[in-house]
């Protein structure tokens, strides 16, 4: 074959590359829509969860959504069941747990499963059911009244992280709007990310959150590049009382957020509503729809 023919030939073959690629295109954009890895974190469901965590999930996958965050874990057991149990019946949904959320146990010394109580467990746990993350969600308001209660928290979630790093999981904290508020002329926010390791604590953005604290969710991902591998992703009401709202329904841009991925560290993302004016299962219904619309 002489080497104008065989260029030729290469021609030929590529254009019919090009040909089955066009026709193949509508499938792919529905493959890829329908493969993407939204997450829901449970506790927007939490009432349904406590009557029924197995009828609750199934109707979950059913929506659509692929990952779960769990909350509530206690004493070995998450939703009532072993993490063998656990993680076999979320198998068998189509669903995976890469994230949980925990407390710290300041507050409750007597609950098992904090990071100040029976933590070695926890952690051992969540890497039975497949955590890759384990997340402080909140702080208690009794538990952060000065400035100094942010800096022993911050040497807490150091060792607590050390824990999870050895069972390869990556500790995080969860924000909500208090930690922007100064106290003695400082921001907590600044405090705890400050004062841990930036390789061993990470951070779950919760944009909602940030956002009613006027913070910009973009300038904290160029602030702390790759620190946030997590997200909490819900809206804002376009009203003066900025309630919780269904993705996609509010007032936040979350395709430019999403375009900073990058930036972030982005690894995961889970809708969460805290309070909901319409049925849960409607309301997750309707942002797990929207956050497939976006640019992922």
């Amino acid at each position: 074959m002489s080497q104008s023919s065989n260029i030729t030939r290469k021609q030929f073959l590529k254009l019919g590359a090009l040909a089955t690629s066009a026709a193949l295109l509508p499938q792919l954009d529905a493959f890829a829509a329908s493969s993407k890895k939204v997450g829901l974190q449970l506790y927007t469901l939490r009432d349904l969860m406590a009557k029924d965590p197995d009828g609750t999930l199934k109707k979950v996958a059913q929506i659509g959504y692929k990952e779960v965050e769990s909350f509530g874990y206690s004493d070995g057991k998450f939703f009532g069941k072993t993490p063998k149990d656990y993680a076999a019946y979320l198998k068998s949904l189509g669903l995976s747990a890469p994230s949980g959320h925990y407390t710290t146990g300041k507050t409750m010394p007597k609950a098992k499963g904090t990071l100040m109580n029976d933590w070695k467990r926890a952690v051992d746990d969540a890497a039975t059911i497949g955590q890759k993350y384990m997340v402080c969600a909140y702080l208690f308001p009794e538990e952060r009244t000065k400035l100094d209660d942010y800096l022993k928290f911050a040497d807490l979630f150091n060792k607590s992280a050390e824990v999870c790093k050895a069972a390869g999981i990556q500790f995080c904290y969860h924000n909500h709007d208090f930690e922007f508020k100064p106290l003695s002329g400082k921001m907590p926010y600044d405090v705890l990310t400050g004062n841990t390791d930036k390789n061993l604590v990470k951070l779950e953005l919760d944009l909602y959150w940030a956002t009613m604290a006027n913070q910009d969710p973009v300038a904290l991902f160029k602030k702390h590049p790759g620190r946030f591998p997590l997200w909490h992703i819900k809206d804002m009401e376009k009203t003066p009382e900025r309630a919780f709202a269904p993705v996609g329904t509010g007032s936040i841009n979350f395709q430019r957020i999403f375009d900073a991925q990058k930036t972030a560290g982005l690894t995961h993302y889970f809708v969460e509503q805290d309070v909901c004016k319409l049925p849960p299962l409607e309301s997750i219904a309707i942002s797990y729809k929207n956050v497939e619309k976006l640019k992922v």
